[in-house]
């Protein structure tokens, strides 16, 4: 299987609305406080964005709808990422990119 990979792929997100997901240390301080034990999100699905990964960022699509966008991760982030908005952004970007809607 091989991986296509489009670098302007977090351009095209964010035309979706803010995304400032570069600022993402990959710490893993969100993941340890998501009720949900979203290990995936933010910072893998995130990290795909930021690299190009369409495909990955698809196959995550399940994860980035499950978000309750509670911001409890947000509250213990120590770069101040905004993860809700970029959850939000990234849901309007699949909503286009998927579904075709205009959101």
């Amino acid at each position: 299987m091989s991986t296509v990979v489009s670098p302007e792929l977090a351009e095209r997100v964010r035309e979706a609305g803010a995304f400032d997901a570069e600022a993402c240390m990959n710490c893993g301080v969100c993941t340890a406080t998501c009720p949900l034990g979203l290990d995936v999100l933010p910072r893998r699905v995130f990290r795909y964005v930021m690299l190009g990964l369409e495909d990955r960022v698809r196959d995550e699509s399940e994860t980035v709808y499950s978000c309750l966008l509670c911001r409890l991760c947000e509250e213990s982030c120590p770069a101040g990422v905004h993860i809700a908005e970029n959850v939000r952004t990234l849901r309007r970007h699949l909503n286009r990119s998927l579904y075709g809607l205009e959101v």
